[in-house]
């Protein structure tokens, strides 16, 4: 029997409740106990309702959905968030909070729905009191109007591309809204190091140096290709011949 989730949602935007309550409405096993139009409102509505699942925006005047999933986390049993927002430059903040999920509006019956199913295996799974890491493990990426997982032990290599940062897995690649210098302090060192001052790569992927006889050295990533070792790296990569 598909378990029912009593699900709280949480927006600023009257018409954007209105068609989530229209959506929720159409799937099987959720139960509607509220809605809440400010991120005070919804904590003290989830202290007061027990929720299952709060379809969170992220946007909002003074405590914004970010806000709210950070104090969610405290309780003892703390509701699934799942974000349901216009923008996704706040994709990699919400790995901060453990979101569930990320929903790009406008959001599709079907979106929802895997939404949903996600929300019932995490609430079914056994999680250690605290799993949180001070390293970015996973990403959130917009792929085709919705936003995917990635695994960022998956990832070979992160680029700068003008505002944004491309992150390489095999032969595809997405975007984030993310500065360099921001993700360098929040990628694990024992596994990513930086080569240039526009670029990363996963330490594990590296098969090689070569040296171009100009005083330049590339990092060879195999099928990832060749990539210029900026002079003020070059010291730390090539310490890793020597397992440093």
């Amino acid at each position: 029997m598909l378990q029912t989730l009593r699900t709280l949602i949480v927006d600023d935007e009257p018409l954007a409740i209105e068609r989530l309550q229209i959506l929720a409405g159409q799937q099987d096993g959720i139960s509607l106990v509220g809605t809440a139009s400010d991120g005070a409102s919804a904590l003290r509505m989830v202290e007061a309702l027990a929720p299952d699942l709060l379809l969170c925006d992220i946007a909002m005047p003074d405590l914004n959905g970010l806000d709210v999933a950070a104090a969610l986390e405290k309780a003892d049993n703390p509701p699934a968030v799942v974000f349901v927002t216009a923008f996704d430059q706040y994709a990699v903040a919400a790995f901060d909070v453990a979101a569930v999920d990320y929903l790009l509006k406008p959001v599709s019956p079907e979106r929802l729905e895997r939404a949903l199913n996600r929300v019932r295996e995490w609430r079914a799974a056994d999680r250690p009191v605290s799993n949180k890491s001070q390293w970015i493990t996973e990403f959130w990426v917009q792929n085709r109007g919705e936003m995917l997982r990635v695994d960022a032990a998956q990832v070979d290599l992160i680029e700068a591309e003008r505002d944004y940062m491309r992150l390489h897995v095999g032969a595809r690649s997405w975007l984030i809204h993310q500065t360099i210098k921001s993700l360098e302090a929040r990628m694990d060192p024992a596994r990513f190091m930086r080569i240039h001052r526009s670029k990363m790569v996963r330490k594990d992927g590296i098969i090689g140096l070569k040296h171009h006889g100009d005083g330049a050295w590339s990092v060879d990533l195999g099928d990832g290709g060749l990539h210029r070792i900026g002079r003020t790296y070059l010291h730390d990569v090539k310490a890793i011949m020597h397992g440093a």
